[in-house]
């Protein structure tokens, strides 16, 4: 039995491709881990502010903040932190915008990278704090960024790989449906990824 969080990034609700893809991994994982219990975070619905000087005088003690700030602030970082914390498996639906994560997701990730969190460099050795997780990356893009002449392009995982693996989430799996919006792509591409799911 595992706790799994499923975050969910799209704004296209039921229609994602992503977050289709992320339903096909909860899907094989409740099958394998029988008696798992799932928490859905869908970020368009439960927004988080992007960073303004409240946060940063909060987080690194730059100055004076109205205690009721600081109590929100925390409160806020403190329950997605814990959320994180608390699951054994994060299975997060990331569609690409524009080269990168959603907005949204973006977010999300600054209130739970963390410093004495989520992350420390007690005696000036960096280390993440969150430790044995096992993450699900289901990408869904227009175009084909994994390979070929967008790769380039592709900032999106290599940014959470490069993130999650800062706070101590390593072990990570991406599985990625691409060229949704391509003739001669399009067709399969939600399917063959689905098909390729493994846990």
């Amino acid at each position: 039995m595992k706790k799994i969080l499923k975050i969910i990034s799209s704004v296209n609700g039921a229609v994602s491709k992503s977050t289709q893809l992320a339903d096909a991994v909860i899907e094989k994982l409740t099958a394998h881990y029988a008696g798992s219990t799932v928490k859905v975070k869908d970020l368009s619905q439960q927004r988080y502010e992007h960073f303004h000087e409240g946060h940063l005088k909060v987080y690194r003690g730059m100055g004076e903040v109205a205690p009721e700030i600081v109590a929100t602030v925390e409160k806020v970082s403190d329950d997605a932190i814990n959320e994180v914390m608390e699951a054994d498996i994060i299975v997060i639906g990331v569609p690409i915008y524009n080269f990168n994560v959603p907005s949204t997701l973006k977010a999300w990730i600054d209130h739970v990278m963390r410093a004495g969190r989520t992350f420390s460099f007690a005696g000036g050795q960096k280390e993440g704090l969150v430790k044995n997780k096992k993450v699900y990356l289901a990408v869904s893009s227009g175009g084909v960024y994994s390979e070929g002449p967008m790769q380039a392009y592709n900032f999106a995982v290599p940014y959470l790989e490069a993130t999650l693996g800062f706070i101590g989430m390593t072990d990570v799996t991406t599985f990625w449906a691409e060229g949704c919006d391509m003739p001669g792509y399009k067709e399969t591409a939600l399917q063959k990824a689905i098909d390729k799911v493994a846990v």
